[in-house]
């Protein structure tokens, strides 16, 4: 299964799409990054193309996608839902399933405990996907942990669907 890993962002947007049948393997990552000079709008227009070719090239099953951090500033997390809903519209243009994670969950996901750092976070995915190493920006990784998290989430499904119906 090919899982598209979005952390959205309004100046940068990190993606990751991973294989993950047997072992999981990392396809393509990287970040759409846009002058904060730029209008929100225009923003999000070019989010909307860029991750409608990544679609259409790596042709992922399904799409997982951070959801914003709210914290003490509203106001950002109501920016980053935009870049998150212009994910979400992306993937349902596509027909493709959307899967949502929460930061908690994805590090609790990836690393066992759900208040891990970025470096840790980092590095976990670096040793899930057998990379040597990890280039490029932290959103980039955390755009393949929300990859890795959804197709850890899969594979319990499929576990539990197996053995509980015994």
């Amino acid at each position: 299964m090919r899982i598209l890993g979005v952390d959205p962002g309004t100046v940068n947007l990190g993606y990751g799409v991973v294989d993950g049948e047997e072992e999981m393997h990392m396809v393509d990552c990287g970040v759409i990054k846009l002058p904060s000079r730029i209008g929100m709008e225009e923003r999000l227009r070019h989010f909307y193309d860029v991750l409608s070719k990544i679609i259409a090239t790596h042709r992922p099953a399904e799409v997982a996608i951070e959801e914003p951090f709210i914290g003490h500033n509203v106001r950002s997390a109501f920016a980053i839902g935009r870049a998150q809903a212009t994910a979400v519209l992306v993937a349902v243009n596509q027909g493709l399933p959307v899967h949502y994670y929460s930061p908690a969950q994805i590090k609790q996901q990836i690393t066992g405990h759900g208040q891990s750092d970025k470096q840790q976070v980092q590095e976990m995915v670096r040793i899930q996907l057998s990379l040597t190493e990890l280039r490029g920006p932290s959103d980039a990784a955390d755009a393949l942990a929300v990859a890795i998290c959804h197709i850890q989430h899969r594979r319990l499904d499929r576990w539990l669907s197996r053995h509980t119906s015994r």
